[in-house]
């Protein structure tokens, strides 16, 4: 057979030709903004003409700080491939972790929208590799804080389309993103050519996501987070219409998005799915078929909220920044008796074909698939990574096998329930409570609309939950009534003792709960705790 190669340049050449004239569509202040798959794939032409007059060079590093739009897209195939790597930058970091990123990735180049500007400034004098500041949008002055900036468009204008693309291995990187950094510096994880490809064909394949040319992708999920889920790469190389709301995250705008553009299908955070659910219960979402939904455990409350109110089947999936990202998804398994479908589509899910997975006990021993045997989650596989970039820490691999850091069981038809990340597992008199557990159970309750729970110093028992909850609007959870609902849905000797009612959950960088900052919060004493 001929060994071609698995490249992003085959999917980009692919699907200018092939689907030249679906749409990508970008939501502005005034409206959505068209352009075909010819059209961008001109402009990433041009883009790509542009960076390597500036003295992009193959292996360089091209940061981009943007949201969603078209122009970001642009990057995304123009900079991979022209052998470049696409560093997509997080906008959430915090400002002293964007200027770690930028300088040990080493970013040439960083694209920047206007509208981030301010935030890229604050660490401006800080970034010791990057030569040039690319403007997208905005006015003349929109990049003044920055310095010396060049403009976007007024790059494009002066290129033309057909841009001779080099012959780039396979194997080389096309694109990195760096982990959210809960703990220590955020680690960078490099995606490969080839990994890239077959994650595309992956996720779009009928076991997973099933895009094709008769789709409509709406990209909520960030395109710094794990390369939006792979969702660009892959409805790209199909012809599915790409939908890009750029800032407009809230559940006011998103609504008008999607009665506007009427996406088939979409990929959100559980936070961003609650905002629509609770505050634009009215909107019409009928055009989507599904929603995958990761980044966190997905609440039972959630998923039967949005059957119930919009008719949309909502599917957890499960994967990392190291997993490019998607690794498993809660598909009903073959025969389920209809009754029986939401036990299995509030689980993690079952690995994608292509992916291997196994649990671990403490000693590393392989434990078996019995929905009993509780370990470390650890996974390999063709889009799996195997170091982490310039980082010579090896405790994350284990015989060639990725640490998860995330404690759970397997069924034996493949079925993953991860139970805690190992960090945040509770440890209650050498016992485990699994913390998402009690969190789902919580936010199935009317007047609760998140809950966090997080381990606790205990004199007995070592360690006790306490459990965080946020307030639905205008009611007022009491913690006895809360803990009353929870008997006889989970242990008994799970029950939280302490309770407290927070105005939010602390989030991560990537919409993930933050439990380090509640853990701290109560050791310092800053937490209204209540005992039951």
């Amino acid at each position: 057979m001929q060994d071609f190669p698995l490249t992003i340049t085959s999917l980009f050449r692919h699907g200018r030709r092939i689907h030249a004239d679906s749409e990508v569509i970008t939501w502005t202040d005034d409206g959505p903004k068209m352009a075909t798959f010819a059209e961008v794939g001109d402009r990433a032409d041009q883009l790509a003409a542009a960076l390597s007059k500036l003295g992009v060079a193959e292996g360089d590093r091209v940061g981009t700080f943007c949201w969603n739009n078209q122009r970001h897209l642009e990057a995304y195939l123009a900079v991979p491939c022209m052998g470049a790597v696409l560093h997509t930058l997080n906008i959430r970091l915090f400002p002293e972790q964007l200027a770690y990123v930028i300088n040990h990735a080493e970013d040439k180049v960083v694209i920047v929208d206007a509208s981030l500007v301010p935030l890229l400034a604050k660490v401006r004098h800080e970034l010791e590799t990057v030569e040039h500041y690319i403007v997208v949008g905005g006015d003349g002055d929109s990049g003044a804080a920055l310095g010396d900036t060049l403009d976007y468009e007024t790059l494009l204008a002066a290129e033309e389309p057909g841009f001779d693309y080099p012959e780039v291995s396979e194997r080389a990187a096309a694109a990195m993103c760096y982990t959210s950094g809960t703990t220590g510096n955020p680690k960078g994880v490099a995606y490969s050519h080839r990994s890239t490809y077959l994650h595309s064909f992956g996720i779009a394949s009928a076991q997973a996501m099933a895009f094709s040319q008769h789709d409509r992708l709406l990209l909520i999920v960030p395109m710094f987070h794990a390369n939006a889920w792979g969702m660009p790469y892959a409805g790209w190389s199909v012809g599915a219409d790409l939908v890009m709301p750029q800032q407009f995250l809230q559940a006011q705008p998103l609504a008008e998005i999607i009665e506007a553009t009427r996406p088939t299908y979409s990929g959100a955070v559980p936070t961003v799915l609650n905002d629509i659910l609770h505050n634009r219960p009215d909107a019409d979402l009928s055009s989507l078929r599904q929603v995958v939904c990761g980044g966190s455990a997905v609440p039972r409350s959630l998923i039967e909220g949005f059957d119930e109110t919009f008719g949309v089947p909502v599917v957890q999936a499960w994967g990392m920044t190291e997993t490019s990202p998607l690794a498993a998804i809660a598909h009903v398994p073959r025969g389920t008796d209809p009754a029986d479908a939401m036990s299995w589509r509030v689980r993690t899910g079952r690995p994608m074909p292509g992916v291997e997975i196994r649990i671990c006990g403490e000693d590393g021993a392989v434990l078996p698939w019995d929905g009993q045997a509780q370990g470390e989650i650890e996974i390999r596989g063709p889009w799996i990574t195997g170091s982490y970039y310039r980082d010579p820490t090896d405790e994350k691999f284990h015989d060639g096998w990725l640490r998860t850091g995330d404690v759970g069981t397997m069924e034996p038809n493949g079925f993953i329930q991860i139970s805690d990340r190992a960090k945040d597992v509770i440890k209650s008199g050498g016992e485990w409570i699994s913390s998402v557990d009690l969190e789902n159970t919580l936010m199935s309750h009317p007047d609760v609309v998140e809950a966090a729970v997080v381990g606790v110093p205990d004199e007995r028992w070592d360690e006790r939950p306490l459990a965080c909850v946020v307030a639905a609007q205008g009611r007022h959870p009491d913690p006895a009534e809360l803990k009353a609902y929870l008997d006889g849905k989970v242990a008994k000797w799970w029950l939280p003792e302490r309770w407290t009612t927070i105005e939010e959950v602390p989030k991560t960088s990537v919409g993930k709960f933050d439990k380090k900052v509640l853990r701290q919060r109560y050791a310092d004493g800053e937490l209204d705790v209540v005992e039951t």
